[in-house]
């Protein structure tokens, strides 16, 4: 192949990469260049206790890049197709591993900036550590979303009050909390949330926690918008 021909080429599959990387500098990095970024779809990162998750587990899924100034302030860009079905949940990450009756304490502070375009939750996403319950808290959402399984009253706990979501996807038992009105900031007491699930209504027993995400479940976002977390913080365990 002809020198100018490779030349040629190359430039013509670079292009595409640095127009999405003046994208993602430019739309999401706030003041300086982030420390770290991937738009690799399992591409994940340690930092400051946290562990940022790019995640694009969903089928149908269309580009996504995630950077970070730190483990509590860090955002993606994402350009998912309309089309129905979650395409992704990048996330940051703080481990627990202590039982439910164990933890003294469990809270978390977010302050977030979301489109007003697209489909998407932004969501605390929390697992024991066998994987068999996951309880999500929306704190927002937007767009064409649901939670799974059927509606269980409404509940005032841990500073908000939630319309309740009890459901299987088939792998394990989901309970989801959806703020009764969006929320971009705030602070979420997780632990009476755990407490009222395992003791009020028995859903589960004394379960070891172990991961505590959050971030954005995303199911469409065409044309690249920009999720941020401006600021998070999980205190506690």
């Amino acid at each position: 192949m002809a020198p100018s021909t490779l030349s040629r080429i190359t430039k013509a599959l670079l292009a595409p990469a640095l127009a999405l990387g003046a994208t993602v500098g430019l739309a999401s990095a706030p003041a300086h260049a982030a420390v770290w970024n991937s738009c690799d779809q399992w591409g994940n990162t340690s930092l400051n206790g946290y562990t940022l998750y790019n995640n694009i587990w969903g089928s149908g899924a269309g580009a996504q890049c995630v950077w970070a100034n730190s483990g509590t302030n860090w955002g993606v860009w994402a350009d998912h197709p309309n089309t129905g079905g979650i395409k992704s949940y990048p996330n940051a990450k703080k481990v627990i591993n202590k039982p439910i009756t164990s933890i003294g304490s469990l809270t978390s502070s977010y302050n977030v900036t979301v489109p007003s375009s697209g489909a998407y939750n932004t969501s605390y996403d929390i697992w024991d550590t066998d994987y068999d319950y996951e309880i999500m808290l929306w704190v927002n959402h937007n767009g064409a979303v649901g939670p799974l399984g059927t509606a269980q009253g409404r509940v005032s706990l841990g500073g908000h009050t939630w319309d309740v979501y009890k459901g299987n996807n088939g792998a394990n038992e989901v309970f989801s909390f959806l703020r009764t009105s969006d929320s971009n900031a705030g602070t979420v007491d997780i632990l009476p949330v755990l407490k009222w699930i395992k003791d009020t209504k028995g859903w589960m027993g004394n379960e070891t926690i172990g991961d505590v995400q959050f971030g954005y479940e995303i199911t469409s976002s065409s044309g690249g918008l920009d999720f941020r977390t401006n600021n998070l913080t999980v205190s506690g365990g």
